[in-house]
């Protein structure tokens, strides 16, 4: 008895829940000890594949000369789409539009031909590049306004959401203006990058160790490809170095021919690009422009908003449809408009297919969002906070979003109201355009903005999760689910909700890699949803293993089934106190069922897209940022001196790894919109495919004070798992703020009476522009 307490010396009496516990890998992590696809020791026979890759962006292949790959040294085979058994396509979607390798129009500079597997990695590498093209180029269509002025051909159904009458709102409004706005897009830059190892079993089986996001539906693309069922492959993830949706479906493609040429040697087959060949083959977040229209008054009130999001989606529709429709659902942040009407432009280009990426869309969606307050803010002259909070969402009548859902857990008024009063921020405005005027050359800026983000994955049927529990007789626990670890602390989150049930301590727990062949039909590890799905998936197995502990324990000890607690650390019958693994091995004898799956369904959403109506979201996630910067306006070079945010958890899980949630994801928001610029050049090559032209952040371009807090008791109103709250991709649009300070910085050349309309990224370059601009119209 003693013994199960002291297991449980460092959570919390509540239990491992809400406990502020470690990522359950970090000390391999820092150690090197992590093991990850390609530190798996090298089964027998391990051969290596490499891609071979189109020279041109936008043409047809007239011929294709393999010989010299086939005679060069360790070279095994070379395989093109006419080795394929099963079907040469491997799309997320449809339309069938994404093809293996392709056999005759090329759509983007480094698409796959062929495949070539060899002894040595070095060998298949080398190899690749000995392929003779020859290619019919035509003139690629690289960006929006390239698309737009080439007819503008859409790669996937467009979204409209509408409500009220917009065109008569904007008509009576007392006052209108019109913009556009560029929003960049941004490489995943995850640490390990795309790797698959496929290894042939007998008869058509095979095994894949992908680094992927989405275990089952690289099982179905793989079997698809190898024109067998989705029952003769597994595919396993034990962890990745990284994924923020660029392995979401960017893995198949890999996957595939790695199994392909698995499958076509019978030997064990590794596939792993290069960084600049893994940069230009996979996707990005998508690029923007938002054209809009606003009418409002000069007390600062929005009346109406017309707008246009038009993304650079590539070469196939890959999830440019869900995306873009995200980005919809998400141009109205924390603000009601009255009247809106909103439609995407899902453009096709002759770049790679843009595809997942943490907020899936929502950040472009809000970027506008905030633009249209600022558009307002300084045409009316009122502070842009000021204008934010007039504007909010509020009590009936100005509860409705643009598709049509009532918001009803609205805590923005509260959010933004704590952190101005916690971070002093009406002090430090008025400190901050005080020093402006007695500094000619570094000006600073101070910026506040909020984030309403919706949880759920708007493709209905994803939001599903299953589980498989096993307790052994010693009272240990093994976990499988079917969500994906990638750095996020999905295992940890979990392992705490099973520990938490059974009354044990964390360590009794282990969480094995995810792998189709014990849960089935998984939904993506993405939407934020991991804990949300797959927490309530491992609750409902312990749950059912519970009731079957509960009832042998009546029967055993003549107690009645309400008499009988899992308290933690011991068993609570009647007045007896039992160790947890006690009542396992005396159920074990008594011959009880001590394994269960466990499935969870989300509850009350629904979304009709051709009405652009419904309940996408099961609740959405608050938050608020205030960022504080200075900039060299001879230079346009800035620092980030200081940002505060109060981020909304819910009831957190783990407050250590939510933290740690919010601190990176607020980085790489910064990076998207400050350093990390994409550059393509005029024959459709991308530029910037490496960390020597490809800036994200580093340790020195963090804020210098960076204070990071929690909402504190604010469950979360709906029945999610233990109150918490999403976490994974909100804190992302936080970073919102620093595009605002910098663009409050820049204003303050010209008075503040140049709305600055910086774009993103806002970089140096970009930043100077500006200086030089609004200095110009405001006179200066």
């Amino acid at each position: 008895m003693a013994d199960a307490r002291k297991r449980l010396d460092i959570e919390t009496a509540a239990g491992p829940v809400g406990a502020a516990r470690s990522h359950d890998s970090a000390a391999r992590h820092v150690a090197g000890e992590a093991v990850y696809i390609d530190d798996i020791a090298a089964p027998e026979g391990l051969l290596h594949a490499y891609l071979g890759l189109s020279e041109v962006a936008h043409g047809r292949v007239l011929s294709l000369d393999l010989d010299p790959v086939r005679a060069a040294p360790g070279v095994m085979a070379v395989l093109t789409a006419a080795d394929i058994p099963g079907i040469n396509d491997i799309s997320s979607t449809h339309r069938h539009d994404e093809p293996v390798f392709a056999t005759d129009a090329i759509l983007h500079h480094g698409q796959p031909l062929f495949a070539v597997v060899a002894e040595t990695r070095d060998a298949a590498r080398r190899a690749a590049l000995l392929a003779e093209a020859q290619y019919e180029e035509a003139p690629p269509l690289l960006d929006v306004t390239a698309a737009r002025a080439a007819g503008g051909e859409l790669i996937t159904d467009p979204l409209k959401l509408e409500r009220g009458d917009v065109t008569a709102a904007l008509a009576a409004s007392p006052r209108r203006l019109k913009g556009s706005m560029e929003i960049g897009g941004q490489d995943h830059f995850y640490l390990e990058g795309q790797i698959a190892l496929a290894i042939p079993g007998e008869e058509e089986e095979m095994q894949v160790l992908s680094s992927t996001q989405h275990p089952s539906e690289v099982q179905h693309m793989v079997a698809q490809v190898l024109g067998v069922g989705s029952h003769a492959v597994t595919v396993e993830v034990r962890r990745m170095g990284g994924g923020f949706g660029g392995k979401e479906t960017q893995a198949n493609l890999f996957a595939c021919v790695a199994a392909l040429c698995a499958r076509k040697l019978k030997r064990p087959v590794k596939l792993r690009p290069d960084r600049d060949d893994d940069m230009m083959v996979t996707g990005k977040r998508h690029d923007f422009v938002v054209d809009y229209e606003i009418g409002f008054d000069d007390d600062g009130h929005i009346h109406a908003v017309d707008a246009v999001y038009a993304a650079r989606c590539g070469w196939n529709a890959d999830l440019s449809g869900p995306v873009t429709d995200r980005a919809l659902f998400h141009m109205d942040n924390c603000y009601f408009y009255p009247a809106v009407r909103a439609r995407s432009e899902p453009l096709r280009t002759h770049t790679v297919s843009n595809t997942a990426f943490r907020g899936f869309g929502g950040p472009q969606g809000m970027v506008g969002a905030e633009r249209f307050i600022e558009e307002v803010a300084f045409a009316t002259g009122l502070d842009p906070l000021e204008v934010r909070r007039r504007n909010l969402y509020g009590e009936a009548g100005r509860d409705v979003t643009p598709y049509h859902q009532t918001v009803e857990d609205n805590i923005a008024v509260e959010v933004i109201a704590r952190l101005e009063q916690a971070c002093d921020y009406r002090a430090r405005q008025a400190a901050i355009r005080q020093a402006n005027v007695e500094s000619p050359i570094i000006k600073r800026g101070i910026a506040l903005t909020p984030v309403k983000f919706g949880i759920s994955f708007t493709a209905t049927w994803y939001n599903q999760a299953g589980a498989l529990v096993h307790v052994y007789t010693d009272g240990t626990v093994m976990l499988n689910h079917g969500g994906t670890e990638m750095g996020q602390g999905l295992h940890t989150k979990v392992a705490q909700v099973a520990a938490q049930a059974f009354g044990i301590g964390l360590d009794q727990v282990k969480i094995t890699a995810t792998t189709t062949g014990k849960v089935p039909n998984t939904s993506a590890t993405a939407a934020s949803s991991g804990s949300d799905l797959n927490g309530m998936a491992a609750l409902d197995a312990c749950e059912t293993i519970k009731a079957r502990l509960v009832a042998f324990a009546a029967r055993q000890w003549q107690e009645r089934p309400e008499d009988i607690a899992f308290r933690q650390g011991f068993v609570q019958i009647g007045a007896r106190e039992i160790a947890f693994a006690e009542l396992v091995k005396a159920a074990y004898m008594g011959r009880v069922q001590l394994s269960a799956t466990g499935f969870y369904a989300t509850p009350k959403i629904h979304w009709d897209r051709k009405a652009g109506r419904g309940h996408p979201f099961y609740y959405f996630a608050y938050g608020a940022a205030a960022a504080e910067v200075a900039i060299d306006t001879l230079t346009g070079e800035y620092k980030i001196e200081r940002v505060d945010i109060l981020h909304d958890c819910g009831t957190s899980l783990n407050p250590a790894i939510d933290r740690g949630q919010i601190e990176g994801g607020f980085i790489q928001g910064m990076g998207w919109l400050t350093t990390e610029e994409l550059v393509w050049d005029e024959k459709g090559r991308l530029r910037t495919h490496a960390p020597s032209t490809y800036k994200i952040p580093v340790a020195s371009d963090r804020p210098r004070i960076f204070n990071v807090t929690l909402l504190q008791d604010a469950p979360n109103r709906e029945a999610t798992i233990h109150r918490s709250k999403a976490v994974g991709e909100p804190p992302l649009m936080l970073a919102i703020s620093v595009l605002h300070a910098l663009s409050d910085a820049v204003a303050s050349v010209g008075g503040h009476r140049v709305c600055p309309r910086l774009d993103a990224p806002a970089t140096p370059e970009r930043v100077l522009v500006a200086v030089e601009r609004v200095r110009k119209e405001a006179g200066r």
